[in-house]
């Protein structure tokens, strides 16, 4: 038996924020990222809705991009001295991600971060509380996912959790949160967007459900990504409307090892943090080719679909290409060595991070299998720029 999870509603479209005005209840914790939603008035748009629907509100601010284990504990610690019966949380995938994990441990004093490690093993929520997410970024489509990727800095490992659980209840997309993007991360967070889409199609959970909402992701992002990037705001809107689908087809189709190498590489590199959105574009073009040993007919589809013709070995090709022309368009590197990682730390660390990302949550849907050895292959070529030829 399989099965399918959305939030029970979307809100989405110009001024979806004010929904705020309608809801009931009587106190809510609101999870804010550094500050870029405050200085552009949206933090004190919602306060005002809250404030019109009679909730007293607190806020828990300035969640780090990437948030940690200790951020995630010191927001629920928070939430147990207000006792919120609304969690809302505002701003791109790392706000988000981070209520929603705090959301467990506010409900569940006593349960460890180890213990949720382990996908779909969370304690059953909304015994105190509901979520709503806000979403600014149009990229992760936490605010429509069972996912939650918090990351342990001791470890340098990045955890994506997994539960239907922390589907939100309520996901707000309005596209104004979404104009105040700068070009780098509107580039990222769209990658991001199109690897999802792309890694929902193909993973072995893939769904007659989930196969459509993957596929009009993948047109929309090809269609409007280059010209939201450079700063069409009807562009930007329907990639805000893209990610989410995407997010509505990987929650319940889950990923792959584009993600798997992305998580466990994010946080490895003494060089600085490789954005997660950023990883995803570079390994994606490499995986593909590395899963078409399984799954060609699949990626096939995706390029067909898209305008490309010919075998399916030619289309596959075609939209690797399509993909590396992107990224040159973004200003996104092909290799680990372009951005900055180097040689001697990669050559070190390579094997052992070969083994995490095999052993990472979203590889057991992958659609051809891998071995830490295989996986050290693929990062070496993701690193050099060689190609994937096993």
């Amino acid at each position: 038996m399989m099965r399918f999870t959305l939030p029970r509603d979307i809100y989405y479209g110009k001024d979806a924020l004010s929904v705020l005005k309608t809801i009931k209840g009587k106190k809510a914790i609101m999870v804010l990222g550094g500050g870029s939603m405050k200085k552009f008035g949206f933090v004190d748009k919602a306060l005002g809705y809250l404030k019109e629907a009679g909730i007293e509100t607190k806020l828990f601010e300035n969640v780090e991009p990437d948030p940690s284990v200790e951020t995630v504990m010191k927001g629920a610690e928070a939430m147990r001295e207000f006792e919120p019966d609304i969690i809302i949380s505002m701003g791109g995938g790392s706000p988000i991600d981070a209520a929603k994990a705090m959301w467990v441990f506010y409900e569940y004093p006593e349960t460890s971060f180890e213990s949720i490690i382990q996908p779909f093993s969370f304690p059953e929520l909304r015994k105190k509380a509901k979520f709503i997410a806000v979403s600014s970024t149009s990229g992760t489509a936490t605010e429509v996912t069972a996912f939650s990727v918090i990351t342990d800095y001791a470890k340098g490992i990045k955890y994506p959790l997994a539960d239907f659980n922390i589907t939100p209840d309520i996901a707000i997309v309005d596209p104004e949160l979404a104009s105040t993007m700068p070009p780098k991360l509107t580039a990222h967070t769209g990658m991001d967007a199109l690897t999802h889409a792309i890694e929902a199609y193909v993973s072995t959970m893939n769904s007659p459900f989930t196969d459509p909402l993957a596929l009009k992701a993948i047109h929309m992002v090809f269609d409007y990504l280059p010209d939201s990037y450079n700063g069409d705001t009807n562009a930007r809107e329907q990639m805000h409307y893209a990610q989410c689908l995407a997010g509505e087809a990987f929650s319940n189709a889950l990923l792959g090892i584009v993600h798997s190498m992305a998580h466990k590489t994010g946080a490895a590199f003494s060089t600085g943090h490789i954005p997660h959105g950023c990883a995803n574009a570079i390994y994606l073009p490499y995986v593909i080719k590395f899963n078409a040993k399984c799954a060609e007919a699949r990626y096939a589809d995706i390029a067909r679909s898209v305008g490309i013709e010919g075998t399916d070995a030619e289309c596959v090709k075609a939209l690797c290409d399509k993909i590396d022309a992107y990224n040159v368009k973004l200003n996104i590197p092909k290799t680990l060595k372009e951005f900055g990682v180097l040689e001697d730390e990669f050559k070190e660390k390579v094997a052992a991070i070969a083994v995490n990302a095999v052993g990472d949550a979203c590889t057991g849907s992958n659609p051809r299998p891998i071995t830490p050895e295989e996986m050290e292959k693929l990062l070496t070529c993701t690193y050099y720029g060689t190609e994937v030829d096993f």
